[in-house]
């Protein structure tokens, strides 16, 4: 018998991994994948890329700096579920796309080094989370090595996020005598993930537990355990989907321990997907009409084939090959003829999506971040943003005559959402814009690999980029037209001021009362307005 939509949207989790750089984020996510079957051997982030068959690094770039740059989709089943993965850049400089990335998901694993703690990419990614009320579910990696007091850790994630914890296993041992993991609710232990059960126990003073621990260290444990099962709250199933309490599991995704037990919390206390909104109304993931927003362009994952991929999420209904589709910031249809799920690399045809479900759509510039897909609705869903760059340069080219070579390959980078592009309205050059510096090498990079075209980057007079508009046309008009030479268009027209630095920004918006300067625009607010 076939699945009703409601029974499949139940099955669904969508999450994305957000975590400080080298906290072991992209380790976990192969783990993840070998255990749901995704891929045949997880390797380190630093293996030959012979030894793995899927990874979610697929750049060079982030091969050669063992960091993610791009977010990576990847789905699997385990259980009963279907999991959505979104592995996010770890990377400040990349915060613009791991936004948009939050966006498509339900919940979120926020991983932890266990000898370092909240540092501050963690703290500033669960403040993204917080303002879209992401329940989040904590693992502390690494505790195979040397690790901070575990009471500690659970005290730095309450004072520091201001987050109720409910430690769902606690680690026997840590460091080189880290050797499992305890599950408190089942008093049942999991000496490594190899064992797909757990082994239920008489409690933490049982033989088979003691047989884990050096005699030195056993009487420690068994006092830590009963103190958090006396001091520590426990776990609560609407407080976590609040977004007021996380679970906490105990691990080393390195050395295949704890990475089964969460993914088995994931499926137990994730919420399936939710309900989204709408311009003009809610959007309920059980709804038999589709509804999808892009949230993500890749271009050129398949150097073989220059593919440019969008990135859907699917809001509701059910997603069919070969149907027919409503983009609504066109009004006109497309055909979804080939949709596809990804394993990182490797993908497959997908016959049927629904709910929560991230898939591919090929398409050859068609779609853009923040488009809404729809079966003829009139809808647009909001809050994929475009935050104003930190870094403005222009590009400069070796060779002339690729000139229009250049202009194209920026503008499908534009639409990416690898950097921004404004064109100035006195014609000079145009001008790409980065949140953060690394970006600029992931365009260098990506011109040079997969368009054959070098180039290097040189200072402009400008600083500080703008959105600017009115509720009056004219007095928009009128200062457009008194700052021509401070003035570009963004890839969507949109009118943005550039200023040389912020003294000259704040003195602007002093003088013109009636413009607004936003450093944020979101796409549909745009297209609805």
């Amino acid at each position: 018998m076939a699945e009703t939509i409601s029974q499949a949207v139940s099955r669904r989790r969508t999450f994305a991994i957000i975590a400080h750089p080298d906290a072991g984020k992209t380790t976990l996510t192969e783990k993840l994948l070998l255990f749901g079957g995704a891929i045949q051997l997880a390797g380190e982030v630093k293996a030959k890329k012979d030894r793995i068959q899927t990874r979610s690094d697929w750049m060079k770039i982030e091969r050669e700096r063992g960091i993610s740059v791009v977010t990576s989709v990847m789905t699997f089943e385990y259980g009963d579920n279907v999991f959505n993965l979104l592995d996010t850049p770890g990377h400040e400089d990349f915060a613009d796309d791991t936004y948009r990335t939050l966006s498509a998901v339900d919940s979120a694993v926020m991983v932890i080094d266990a000898a370092k703690g909240i540092e501050p990419r963690t703290l500033k990614l669960f403040e993204v989370c917080r303002l879209r009320d992401i329940p989040i579910v904590t693992f502390v990696n690494k505790m195979d090595r040397e690790a901070r007091n575990t009471f500690e850790i659970l005290d730095e994630i309450e004072q520091k996020l201001a987050l109720d914890t409910a430690p769902i296993t606690w680690p026997i041992g840590q460091g080189k005598t880290f050797s499992g993991t305890y599950h408190l609710a089942d008093n049942a232990v999991r000496r490594s993930d190899t064992e797909t059960g757990r082994t239920p126990v008489n409690g933490p003073d049982s033989n088979r537990v003691a047989g884990l621990l050096p005699d030195n260290e056993r009487p420690t444990f068994i006092e830590e355990l009963e103190l958090a099962r006396e001091a520590c709250r426990p776990f609560d199933l609407d407080a976590f989907r609040e977004g007021h309490l996380t679970p906490v599991y105990f691990g080393s995704a390195l050395r295949n321990f704890g990475v089964r037990d969460l993914i088995e919390g994931l499926g137990a206390f994730a919420p399936p997907p939710r309900d989204q909104e709408a311009d003009t109304r809610t959007v309920h993931a059980t709804e038999p009409g589709m509804s999808a927003f892009v949230f993500k362009i890749q271009a050129n994952m398949d150097p073989n084939h220059r593919d440019r991929i969008a990135f859907v999420r699917v809001c509701s209904g059910t997603l069919e090959r070969g149907m027919k589709a409503k983009l609504v910031r066109t009004g006109k249809p497309m055909s979804l003829s080939a949709p596809q799920f990804f394993f990182a690399r490797s993908r497959v045809t997908a016959d049927e999506a629904y709910a929560g479900d991230v898939v591919g759509i090929p398409n050859h510039g068609t779609l853009r971040i923040g488009d809404t897909l729809t079966e003829g609705e009139e809808i647009l869903f909001r809050g994929v943003p475009n935050f104003a760059p930190e870094i403005l340069r222009r590009v400069r080219l070796g060779d002339a005559m690729k000139a229009k070579k250049l202009k194209e390959a920026l503008q499908q980078m534009a639409e990416e959402g690898v950097v921004q592009l404004f064109q100035p309205e006195d014609g000079s050059p145009a001008i790409v814009g980065v949140v953060g510096a690394l970006q600029l090498d992931v365009l260098k990079e990506r011109l040079s690999v997969e368009y054959g075209l070098p180039v290097d980057f040189e200072m402009s007079r400008f600083s500080v980029c703008r959105w600017i508009s009115a509720d009056e046309r004219a007095e928009l008009t009128r200062f457009v037209e008194g700052h021509r030479g401070d003035i570009a268009r963004d890839l969507d027209g949109d009118p943005v001021f550039l200023a040389q630095h912020e003294f000259s920004l704040n003195y602007e918006a002093e003088r013109w009362k009636a413009i607004r300067f936003a450093a944020i625009k979101d796409y549909q607010v745009r297209e609805a307005a």
